[in-house]
């Protein structure tokens, strides 16, 4: 559980750094980005496996660069399912992906 909440906190400040980086990423309000960090979670937990497993033979292609773009598309699916945080465009959501993925090595590496 502890863990879990960890991974929330690290998607929430990836999401904030991302949106202080760049600003064209934009959120209306602080809660937008509290609920982006747990949706993220949520689409990693349901739907990223999904998409993992079917997309194995283009992962084997380009020796794994692939689960970038399977990150950018969680990304995407986070900024369209809340309303509050506007994520406009592909290479800004990659952008969001790259944040997050650094966030996550640095914390859960080793553990």
């Amino acid at each position: 559980m502890r863990n879990a909440v960890l991974k929330f906190i690290v998607n929430i400040v990836g999401f904030y750094l991302a949106a202080r980086f760049f600003p064209a990423i934009t959120y209306d309000t602080p809660s937008a980005l509290l609920w982006a960090g747990v949706v993220l979670g949520v689409v990693n937990v349901l739907v990223r496996p999904i998409l993992v497993l079917l997309t194995l033979p283009i992962k084997i292609l380009t020796f794994g660069l692939f689960t970038l773009v399977i990150n950018t598309l969680m990304v995407m699916l986070t900024g369209a399912l809340i309303g509050g945080l506007h994520i406009p465009g592909f290479w800004l959501a990659f952008a969001v992906a790259i944040f997050i993925s650094i966030l996550n090595m640095l914390f859960f590496t080793g553990k």
